[in-house]
């Protein structure tokens, strides 16, 4: 099933078992570096050299990075221009490293859709997203309501 445009979607757009797949986003070492030297500066996401030879194995995206790009292709795939709030985000995990290079793309599973108990002209949809890299792994999932 696939959504209808942006400015004609309604509630009911979003039945149980909705899934939906993202573009994808192909991730660059600067925006690793930048993201990461501005909001989580630990030497394996900004410092190329070292991380070589740590651990890790190289450079990696912050997971609060990985956050944030899976947020926006949530957004524009999912809820664009809808203004949904979210009350939180449960079960969040990291699965595998982003590295330079990766292409990442989300699917979103809607697992339920009810009415707000408190806010009856609202609806509240349950989602599962999930965080691909382009060898088909996922990166990073957890569970939202908006």
């Amino acid at each position: 099933m696939s959504l209808p445009p942006t400015d004609q979607r309604a509630f009911e757009d979003y039945p149980q078992g909705l899934t939906v797949i993202s573009k994808t986003h192909a991730v660059t070492e600067k925006e690793i570096i930048d993201f990461a030297a501005a909001y989580d500066p630990q030497y394996f996401h900004v410092d190329k050299a070292r991380a070589a030879k740590s651990e890790f194995g190289g450079l990696m995206a912050s997971g609060w990075h990985t956050c944030a790009m899976a947020m926006r292709l949530f957004f524009d795939e999912f809820l664009p221009g809808s203004g949904a709030l979210s009350p939180g985000v449960d079960e969040l995990r990291w699965r595998a490293p982003v590295r330079p290079g990766d292409s990442i793309r989300v699917k979103v599973t809607v697992e339920g859709a009810r009415i707000s108990q408190s806010k009856p002209d609202r609806g509240v949809i349950n989602t599962f997203v999930e965080v691909f890299n382009q060898s088909d792994a996922v990166v990073m999932s957890f569970k939202a309501a908006n």
